[in-house]
């Protein structure tokens, strides 16, 4: 039977009998007074450690000394894949500063939202990342109140202040338009779900509205709520039919606000029989199964891994201020252009 016991039924009293020393010398080491222990002290309790399974309990850990080490994350759609590649990011980040995660998924639904941002202030988590939902403002300002960091994951919440990490929205809307226009397509469609859910899609929109009053294409603009439902792709396609039909022989292109717009559209050229290429197509957001439909998915990539990263630097900087004090900042983040067959007339 082996020597090692489950970490259920390890205690820091057993360690420190285990490795001969006193409580005390092993709450040193779990803590940041471990450079009080000598050498040979810290190599028995880590030897220990080890040997019996150890966990140390981070709540009652954080309840006595006022450090949790948990940082909180609220995300509007965990099924996003936007979502999982920020996810990872801030799970790595944290990973490497000896934090750990607490994710919590609203499905989009405000409530839901409310009810998780209460959950996260009873663990105590130390900085909080949120991609927000609804508009939870008072319930941010109790943790901004307590002097808990936060950070506003890719949208913003009007008058609220926080730090914010997310894209450089302008530019990617100016990127894919001066790529389609290279392309020598001069109608272009705009397609996005309805902007008040967020202030990404807010921004984007509103910078094709600007291009487009500077001239140099043909804008129009689609907007719909996506989802299951024939009634909802028969609306589409027949919006993406009327702006391919109107004038033939000029070349169209269609720019997707985000990853689940492309999808939509895609399914919805389908079953149009639109060739890609002769009608552009260009997604913002890179998904998986963009280089394998068709000629391959022209597309502005995120650098979600990167904006994950930078959400938890931003938290951990905030630790060592007084975020009452300090003004937000604002990191925001270039999309990389992927072009493929879509966008080749």
């Amino acid at each position: 039977m082996s020597d090692k016991k489950s970490a259920a039924r390890s205690t820091i009293l057993e360690v420190a009998r285990d490795a001969g020393v006193s409580k005390t010398s092993v709450s040193r080491y779990l803590s940041d007074e471990r450079d009080r222990l000598s050498a040979t002290l810290q190599g028995r309790i880590g030897q220990s450690i080890a040997r019996l399974g150890y966990r140390p309990n981070q709540m009652a850990r954080g309840l006595k000394g006022g450090r949790s080490r948990l940082l909180g994350m609220v995300v509007a759609d965990i099924r996003n894949p936007f979502s999982v590649d920020v996810l990872h990011g801030v799970e790595q980040a944290c990973r490497e500063r000896g934090f750990s995660l607490l994710v919590c998924n609203t499905d989009n639904d405000p409530a839901q939202e409310r009810e998780h941002l209460a959950l996260l202030a009873a663990y105590r988590v130390e900085g909080l990342v949120i991609n927000a939902a609804g508009r939870p403002s008072d319930e941010l300002e109790a943790f901004a109140e307590q002097g808990t960091p936060l950070v506003l994951l890719d949208r913003t919440l009007g008058a609220f202040e926080a730090d914010v990490v997310g894209l450089d929205n302008a530019r990617v809307i100016d990127m894919a338009v001066d790529h389609l226009l290279e392309r020598g397509y001069r109608r272009l469609l705009y397609v996005s779900e309805p902007p008040e859910a967020a202030s990404s899609r807010q921004a984007r929109l509103q910078r094709f509205h600007e291009r487009h009053a500077q001239g140099g294409f043909v804008g129009e603009v689609h907007v719909q709520a996506l989802g299951s439902g024939d009634d909802r792709e028969s609306a589409l396609c027949e919006a993406l039919a009327g702006f391919l039909g109107a004038v033939p022989e000029r070349p169209d292109a269609l720019l997707c606000a985000n990853g689940n717009v492309t999808l939509a559209v895609t399914h919805a050229l389908r079953m149009l029989d639109v060739k890609l290429g002769e009608t552009g197509l260009l997604g913002i957001d890179e998904l998986d199964w963009c280089a394998l439909a068709g000629p391959g998915i022209t597309t502005l990539a995120q650098p979600t891994e990167a904006i994950g990263r930078a959400a938890v630097d931003s938290l951990l900087r905030r630790l060592d201020e007084d975020p009452r004090r300090a003004p937000p900042r604002r990191t925001d983040f270039m999309a990389r252009l992927i072009a493929r067959g879509s966008t080749q007339r």
